[in-house]
């Protein structure tokens, strides 16, 4: 059996605008609240329950025992509004917003955020930056938060089995500084080696 050839696909850069930053509503649950500004610092958002360089193992890391300390990828949850708007579509709802899932950052501009690789770097107008480190797997713990906000109990299960390749992606900080609502973000896609 012949093996295709790898291929690559050329960086690129795409400019959005930053519509919503959030912050954890506290230290138990998923959602997240509105905020004025991020406080990125290396560590992430201060006060957030992502906040942090290292975080415990847990199901999505099945390759480890569940508690076992690894470093945190998970600093910041990005997701965009065209991917909200998708999601909320194929669940009957009017809105999805960004705070009912715990997002921190809310992008307007990329639509299909979900799909940027590993070591895309979003860079803002006060010089912060992020790294993403992969995509967001949709949960039942998000899906809760939904069904408790709509009324509707069928949104647990549904919420995950609709928004695969729809969640966002997390992120790490790479560089510190305030981000807002309103302000600009170029997202700098990296060169793209695809292994077939």
């Amino acid at each position: 059996m012949e093996q295709a050839a790898p291929m690559t696909v050329p960086c690129r850069t795409v400019k959005a605008e930053v519509a919503g930053v959030y912050a954890s509503a506290g230290p138990d649950g998923v959602e997240s609240v509105a905020v004025p500004e991020l406080r990125l610092t290396l560590a992430g958002i201060e006060g957030d329950r992502h906040f942090g360089f290292t975080r415990e193992a847990g199901s999505r890391e099945p390759w480890y025992p569940r508690g076992t300390e690894i470093r945190s990828g998970r600093q910041v949850t990005i997701v965009s509004r065209e991917e909200l708007a998708e999601v909320a579509s194929a669940m009957g709802l009017d809105e999805l917003p960004a705070e009912w899932i715990g997002a921190n950052l809310l992008v307007a501009g990329v639509p299909h955020i979900s799909f940027l690789p590993p070591g895309t770097r979003l860079f803002f107008a006060s010089k912060a930056a992020l790294v993403v480190e992969g995509p967001n797997a949709p949960c039942r713990i998000a899906g809760r938060a939904i069904a408790e906000r709509s009324g509707n109990s069928g949104h647990e299960l549904m919420f995950a089995k609709i928004a695969v390749n729809l969640r966002g992606v997390v992120a790490s900080v790479e560089r510190g500084g305030i981000v807002t609502a309103g302000s600009t973000v170029d997202v700098r896609i990296p060169e793209q080696r695809l292994y077939l």
